[in-house]
C-alpha cells in the first residue's frame, strides 16, 4: 500500500504533526519496529523484540493505547481492573499513550511509554471533566506523589490541577511499577515539524525539546529526575527526554 494510502487511513486533522510520525514509527517489518523502539529507549538495559507487542501498530491499529483495556500489554485482568479503580470513579475514561509497547528492562516485563509532541501548542493539561472522576483522580495522584516523595528521596508535586498531564503520566508509571512492570518514560520531540508551523512553534533541535521539557517539569519535581534509572517497588524506572527528526509523510518507506 502506497505511503498516501496509509496517510488516509488517519482523519484530515491526524495527518500532521506528532501523530503521523507516531504511526511511521511502528510501522513496518516487526524486527525493523523492534530496533527503533529499543533505539528510542537508548539504554542498555532496555529491548524490545519482534515478540513484543506495541500500539499504535503501523496504519494497522491506529487506536492509542488505554492500558487498562489492552490484554495484549497488560494480560493480567487483575491488573487491568486494578488500574481503571485507582484512577476512576466511574467510565472507561483512563489515560491514552502516544505509544505504548511491552519491552524488557533488566531482565524483568516492561512497558516502554511514549508522550509525543511536535510542537509548542500541543497540549499538556487536558483532564477528565467527570467531578466524580476528579475528586478519584486527584487521590490518585497524591498518592502518587506522596511514594515518589519518600522512594526517591527528592520533592515531587505532582499535582491534577497543575500539569495534569505530565503528572498523570509520572503517576501511572508509578503504579505499574507497584503492580509488578518496570518502567521506561520517553517523552518524544519531533523535531522540525514545520507543516505546524501555522499552529505551534516547531522545536528547532535536542536542546529545544529538552528545555520545553524542563520548564514544564520544573514545577513537578527536580531536573535530576530524567534521564535516571530510579528503583520504586524493586522495579527499574527511567524517565527520559528523546528527539527525532523524522517526516510526517512516509519516513521508512
Amino acid at each position: 500500500m502506497s505511503a498516501g494510502a496509509l496517510m488516509q487511513k488517519l482523519g484530515p486533522r491526524q495527518q500532521r504533526g506528532s501523530k503521523p510520525r507516531c504511526h511511521w514509527l511502528t510501522h513496518g517489518a516487526r524486527k525493523d519496529v523492534a530496533a527503533r523502539l529499543t533505539e528510542l529507549a537508548a539504554d542498555p538495559l532496555v529491548t524490545v523484540t519482534e515478540k513484543d507487542y506495541w500500539l499504535p501498530d503501523g496504519f494497522c491499529r491506529i487506536e492509542e493505547a488505554k492500558l487498562d483495556s489492552e490484554p495484549n500489554l497488560l494480560p493480567s485482568d487483575a491488573d487491568r481492573d486494578k488500574l481503571r479503580k485507582w484512577w476512576l470513579a466511574v467510565g472507561p475514561n483512563t489515560p491514552s499513550w502516544d505509544i505504548a509497547c511491552t519491552c524488557t528492562i533488566a531482565d524483568n516485563k516492561g512497558l516502554l511509554l511514549v508522550e509525543a509532541k511536535a510542537h509548542e501548542n500541543e497540549p499538556f493539561n487536558t483532564r477528565s471533566k467527570s467531578c466524580k472522576n476528579h475528586q478519584r483522580i486527584g487521590e490518585a495522584i497524591s498518592e502518587a506523589n506522596a511514594k515518589l516523595t519518600e522512594q526517591t528521596e527528592l520533592c515531587w508535586t505532582l499535582s491534577r490541577d497543575k500539569h495534569y498531564q505530565m503528572s498523570n503520566r509520572f503517576a501511572w508509571a508509578w503504579k505499574l511499577t507497584e503492580i509488578g512492570y518496570s518502567v521506561v518514560l520517553v517523552y518524544l520531540g519531533f523535531l522540525n515539524a514545520r507543516e505546524m508551523s501555522n499552529i505551534g512553534t516547531p522545536f528547532a533541535d535536542d536542546n529545544c525539546w529538552k528545555e520545553y521539557v524542563k520548564k514544564h517539569s520544573q514545577h513537578l519535581f527536580p531536573t535530576k529526575v530524567w534521564d535516571q534509572k530510579w528503583t520504586l517497588h524493586r522495579r527499574t524506572f527511567i524517565p527520559c527526554i528523546r528527539s527525532l527528526t523524522t517526516p510526517y509523510n512516509a519516513p521508512y518507506e
